[in-house]
């Protein structure tokens, strides 16, 4: 499948509230909008034009769409009218609720909605059919503008709207989503964890509370002091269940938001209770802990006043947490990054982010299942240094996403299946091989490999140093990936890859020896009988149990190995060569495992290391693009051309090389 190939180094992240801009004019929002208004036009999207196109890619629109701006549907349209709300959420004809319920969390807190959706924009004076909103990806801020042309049909909006017919703000929200995406269409499927991390930048955890930790209520207690964003949902089991209220006036299929937790003293003994908020409405919990329950009278008016008992919003409730986890079945937290959260906030994250890609033929080698080539993958290091408060542990949560799959979609791309392995750090530097991986098991892993766009879990583990694997379930699957580390105390982190280094041997002056040995006897009858000198054209008839070297090989030969440059190889050149080439052939046959004339692209690595390259994952995902076939094989012309190609570079490096320093200055004639 496709991947779109990213900068090994990314741009740095934008600083809080600010947002990259992504129109392709290189314009932000503001430059766009005044740039229309002296012109006295309406703007007009090129990114992502009032077309079919970006609607439906695998597709034609169901029905006739009439792309329509919002003063065209109604007379005095508004973008926020009254607030942002729930109300303001209407799903439409596309199968996009995930995203629906995540913009109806995103109403509850008002700083979080007013980054995703910046309030200096209306349709009053200074209108110029423009908008914007922010998201998060891959760990920056992006500022996506549309134009707000909206399909309909029948004078009607399509998709997501409010029930107030005259506001906008959520119906151009998901145009904005959707043009991240790659279109409309691309937004089918998917869960609400995914768009609450595109709005917040955060990392999501799911627990089904039946199955939850023994400390799940220690989890959202720092959950909350960390400012997280938390839902809880009971399951439907059929449609016809969605809407439906329990005898205890829970909502069944509905969203609701934790927005507190504390212990009371009742009757002597400490009760623990969670603090719930139904977005809905005035529906709520009529069970023990209730509003007006009888329990509260056992609780001293002190008490009450601590849990602002009697200033509950309306839908605002307590309940014991033993009856939480009883009447519950699905929790989903959003904890937020520190950039998100306000300077007074005592308890945040720590967080480390690190980018990479799986490539075929060089680091996407599937998961341990496959051990011939796991150990391929890209490996992180991980160094836990001081255990969590009054703990002997260190507390992390490890997420891995896939990046840009949407978008993808229409170029054939699915969501992959990924997960990762954690091992213990045996305190070698550099890329672990594959003998560490068949002889010492995981310390740690990911619950599942699943096809989501992220996968992720909390671990406790003592502090030391640990290797992070992050894979794909099956080798040889290409995407870009983000793996984010949010720990309680600050944990170290970095690329456990090959630094770049040349370990060759002084190259041999060719100067004829006092007493030829058999072999050079041989090579020398062999030499005269080709001709006096070996040149390009008949050096390929050589064969050495392999297939017949290509004439790029013997130029490239020659290129290396001509001193005189005159483009033919003396008797004395021929034999510095002879002594490479053995070195270079058994190299080959240690790394043709099946002996069948060619290798693994994967064991690359291991037999450029054994000539004396150490390559790191950049440099070899290249070499691999370069030389491999589609099979992810090598042939031996194909690996001796890479060897004299980097040899030669080596050379050439190491002669222009001033004082043995990491870069080189060159002149045009150098080039």
């Amino acid at each position: 499948m496709p991947y779109l190939y990213r900068d090994s180094k990314p741009r740095p992240p934008a600083l809080p509230g600010a947002a990259h801009p992504t129109h392709s004019s290189g314009k932000a929002y503001e430059e766009l909008r005044q740039e229309c208004l002296r012109r006295g036009v309406l703007f007009e999207d090129p990114d992502f034009p009032a077309c079919n196109s970006s609607l439906f890619f695998s597709e034609k629109p169901p029905i006739p769409f009439i792309w329509k701006r919002p003063g065209d549907i109604v007379k005095d349209p508004k973008f926020i009218l009254g607030g942002a709300t729930r109300t303001d959420i209407c799903q439409g004809d596309l199968g996009d609720c995930w995203l629906l319920a995540a913009i109806a969390s995103l109403t509850l807190n008002e700083k979080t909605l007013a980054r995703v959706v910046p309030l200096d924009q209306n349709f009053g004076p200074g209108y110029a059919g423009i908008f914007h909103f922010q998201f998060w990806q891959h760990n920056e801020w992006l500022d996506v503008v549309i134009d707000d042309q909206l399909p309909t049909f029948k004078g009607r909006l399509v998709f997501l709207h409010s029930a107030e017919h005259n506001e906008f703000w959520s119906a151009l929200l998901e145009k904005a989503y959707a043009k991240l995406n790659g279109s409309y269409e691309a937004l089918k499927g998917g869960s609400t964890i995914e768009a609450m991390e595109d709005f917040t930048g955060g990392v999501g955890e799911m627990y089904e509370v039946k199955k939850a930790p023994d400390n799940f209520y220690e989890i959202l207690e720092k959950a909350l002091k960390r400012c997280s964003l938390v839902c809880c949902s009971i399951n439907i089991i059929s449609a016809a269940e969605s809407e439906a209220k329990t005898p205890f006036g829970l909502i069944k299929g509905h969203a609701y938001s934790v927005t507190g937790i504390d212990e009371v003293s009742y009757r002597g003994r400490q009760v623990r209770l969670i603090r719930i908020r139904n977005p809905w409405g005035q529906v709520e919990w009529n069970g023990p802990w209730s509003d007006n329950s009888l329990e509260w009278r056992s609780v001293s008016p002190s008490e009450q006043r601590r849990l602002s008992q009697a200033a509950l919003d309306d839908g605002e409730f307590w309940m014991k947490y033993e009856d939480f986890k009883v009447h519950f079945d699905k929790v989903e937290i959003c904890n937020l990054t520190p950039d998100a959260l306000e300077d007074s906030t005592a308890h945040k994250w720590e967080v480390t982010i690190h980018q990479g890609s799986w490539v075929r033929g060089s680091t996407a080698g599937g998961c341990r299942n496959f051990l011939e080539t796991f150990w391929t993958n890209p490996q992180i290091k991980l160094r836990l240094t001081e255990k969590d408060d009054g703990q002997d542990n260190c507390t992390f949560i490890a997420a891995l996403m896939q990046k840009d799959r949407r978008k993808l979609k229409k170029l054939g791309a699915e969501m992959l299946t990924i997960g990762y392995s954690i091992y213990e750090n045996p305190g070698r530097d550099g890329h672990l091989g594959k003998d560490f991986f068949r002889y010492h098991p995981s310390k740690a892993r990911s619950k599942t490999y699943i096809n989501l766009r992220e996968v992720s879990d909390r671990f406790k583990l003592p502090p030391g140093d640990y290797i992070l694997v992050p894979t794909t379930f099956e080798p040889h699957q290409e995407a870009d990936f983000c793996l984010r580390i949010f720990s309680e105390k600050k944990a170290i982190t970095e690329d456990l890859d090959e630094n770049v280094a040349i370990d060759l041997p002084e190259p041999l002056n060719p100067t004829p020896s006092p007493q030829e040995t058999e072999e050079e006897k041989q090579f020398r009858a062999l030499f005269e009988q080709i001709a006096g000198k070996v040149s390009t054209k008949p050096l390929w008839v050589i064969n050495i149990k392999f297939k017949n070297l290509s004439l790029i090989s013997c130029r490239n030969i020659i290129s290396l190995m001509d001193t005189s440059g005159n483009g033919k190889l003396e008797f004395s050149e021929f034999k510095v060569f002879w002594e490479k080439m053995k070195k270079w052939i058994n190299i080959f046959l240690q790394f043709d495992f099946d002996k069948s004339g060619s290798m693994s692209s994967y064991e690359l690595r291991s037999a450029l290391k054994a000539a004396g390259y150490q390559l790191n994952n950049y440099l070899l995902q290249l070499i691999v693009l370069r030389y491999s076939d589609e099979q992810f094989q090598i042939e031996f012309d194909d690996f001796l051309n890479c060897l004299i190609r980097l040899e030669n570079a080596s050379r050439v490096f190491q002669a222009l090389s001033v004082k043995n320093k990491e870069f080189i200055n060159l002149n045009i004639s150098e080039v």
